[in-house]
């Protein structure tokens, strides 16, 4: 997801998550026309989290409490969950990075953590707003490279609001680009830079530069 500050990236987020209710309009999930649940779509912010007691194992199960009994215990099967996300992120060991502190990790290892944690809700979609945000340049990379691919492995729904507009480029199968008075267009990224979408949208023909 693509477009200027200010365009409602991060609103139209949370209105598709069910954190907040549509300014207008209606729209439904492609599958079954369900309305969004825990067990439907994850959700990663780009706050901050400071989390000074809180272990990357927590973390990352909390993912599980849609699943859980009343009481919030973890089956065995929830902990073999938590494991196997950790491991999709790129932690090979995880039984030793489980119980370390949230906050001991940088930024990056703290965005994978995050992400661990969506995986560990096993929803067919995954919301991520500005996920690369706090992130240095190989980070971003990594991180996007790892979203694109558990989107292809897992054949989930993965939709990034993002200003970074070369990596979306090159990395996205499709853009949802945000144009401030004329709404939303999802195409390919060569599509949109043949019909000239993005100049509209960003005000500046923007491939000039790049």
């Amino acid at each position: 997801m693509l477009g200027p500050n200010g365009c409602g990236k991060s609103t139209l987020l949370r209105t598709l998550a069910g954190l907040q209710p549509a300014l207008s309009g209606e729209y439904k999930l492609i599958a079954n026309n369900q309305e969004p649940t825990a067990k439907s779509i994850a959700l990663v912010l780009t706050e901050r989290l400071s989390m000074e007691h809180t272990s990357v194992h927590d973390v990352v199960a909390m993912g599980r409490y849609p699943y859980t009994s009343f009481l919030g215990g973890l089956t065995e099967e929830d902990e073999r969950i938590v494991a196997e996300a950790l491991e999709q992120v790129g932690f090979r060991s995880p039984s030793s990075i489980q119980y370390s502190p949230f906050n001991s990790h940088s930024d990056g290892e703290k965005q994978r953590i995050l992400i661990a944690k969506a995986l560990a809700q096993q929803t067919p979609i995954i919301l991520l707003d500005e996920p690369t945000a706090h992130l240095d340049l190989p980070h971003r990379i990594l991180v996007l490279r790892l979203l694109r691919r558990l989107a292809h492995e897992q054949q989930k729904t993965v939709l990034i609001s993002t200003h970074e507009l070369d990596l979306a480029l090159s990395l996205s199968d499709r853009i949802m680009l945000m144009t401030p008075g004329k709404g939303i267009e999802l195409d390919t990224a060569e599509a949109l830079k043949k019909a000239d979408a993005f100049t509209p949208a960003f005000g500046m023909d923007i491939f000039h530069y790049l």
